[in-house]
């Protein structure tokens, strides 16, 4: 049977620069600029002898065969033990996560460098995520979040077109590796470590357990959907504290709020149709709880996904995505309804119609356009 292609994740710290310092002070100029996101912030003569350093290390990775770069990265020491030594000529992708400062960005670049160089048929990606840094904590936080918004975009579709996911934690800072190691059951197919006092990979495959998310979210479903809309929620007590972060006065989505939101959303909103997210907002008319009961559930999760698309709308007029597409109807053939959206835009298009009673607007019914 043909191997998979892989997807590795191995989020990179400075190990290659700490590894090629070569005296302590050269570490210790490494450690005090690490959150440091602009070379231009470093004063000038450390900054000139780190970039000799970046500069010196450079011309080593170029001519590093594969023992002497496993010495000098813990990154790349976690990759080749992916490979069990051989560097396979395939088109594996390896994604570098590099943290949001100059000295990460720098290292994830020589990595990226070394492995293009043993071949030239890999996809190397170097992500240098916004605010991934210890510096500031609450910035950190809310670039956890946003990561995961990447991750369940990007990783799943990967997995879906049949790539084996693995996340490589040999390397990297140890605030972004526990972090992955917590997301890493649900994203990734296999999770490795090296530890410093062995040279044999450790590999944890996906456990068969979760989270009883689900459940959870579906308690509190009304409440969170408001929250991942930006609506203003009332009743936020009584929201567990899992799912929230408050930052700057303000209530949002935690990191793991957000992993398990997106990892039970689809099964929730393919079920059925959800109660309003706001009654005294949005109301169902009888006719449209009637169309909506012979949907198929890939239909019934778009309609409950364009709801909450209504739902900001109705606080946010100049939110109105193409594929909510909000507008005044012309024509007077659906009255009561003087309103329409889209629901899906395929062979099958249909338009969800409805009127507004003062400050509550009432979904008439789901139709064909009017032409």
């Amino acid at each position: 049977m043909k191997n998979k292609n892989k997807y590795v994740l191995s989020p990179c710290g400075t190990s290659l620069l700490t590894n090629g310092a070569s005296s302590s002070e050269e570490r210790s100029r490494i450690f005090k600029y690490a959150n440091v996101k602009k070379k231009e912030d470093i004063a000038d003569d450390d900054r000139e002898q780190l970039e000799n350093l970046i500069h010196k290390i450079d011309g080593n990775i170029k001519s590093a065969d594969i023992k002497t770069a496993i010495r000098m990265s813990a990154e790349i020491n976690g990759i080749v033990s992916i490979y069990e030594g051989r560097i396979p000529k395939n088109n594996d992708i390896h994604f570098l996560l590099s943290t949001d400062t100059w000295l990460g960005e720098q290292t994830s670049l020589l990595v990226e460098k070394w492995l293009r160089l043993q071949n030239k048929n890999f996809v190397t990606i170097v992500h240098r995520h916004t605010d991934l840094q210890t510096k500031d904590l609450a910035a950190f936080q809310l670039s956890l979040s946003e990561l995961i918004r990447k991750f369940s975009l990007e990783i799943t579709g990967y997995s879906k077109s049949g790539y084996k996911i693995i996340f490589n934690l040999t390397g990297g800072f140890k605030s972004v590796q526990g972090f992955l190691q917590s997301i890493a059951n649900f994203y990734a197919d296999e999770t490795v470590y090296i530890f410093e006092t062995s040279s044999e990979l450790m590999r944890i495959p996906r456990l068969p357990i979760r989270m009883d998310a689900q459940s959870m979210i579906e308690e509190h479903v009304t409440a969170l959907r408001n929250l991942v809309m930006d609506i203003v929620v009332t009743d936020i007590a009584c929201i567990p504290e899992i799912f929230l972060i408050k930052l700057d006065g303000e209530t949002a989505f935690s990191p793991w709020g957000e992993l398990m939101w997106n990892s039970s959303k689809s099964q929730i909103y393919s079920k059925e149709l959800l109660p309003s997210p706001r009654p005294e907002k949005i109301a169902y008319g009888k006719k449209f709880k009637k169309d909506i009961k012979s949907l198929s559930p890939d239909r019934i999760e778009i309609i409950n996904n364009r709801i909450d698309q209504l739902n900001r709308h109705l606080d946010e007029k100049g939110y109105n995505p193409d594929s909510l597409d909000f507008k005044q109807l012309k024509s007077v053939l659906m009255t009561p309804s003087t309103h329409e959206m889209d629901a899906w835009a395929d062979l099958d298009a249909r338009r969800i119609f409805g009127h507004f009673e003062n400050n509550l607007f009432v979904l008439d019914r789901l139709n064909h356009g009017l032409h």
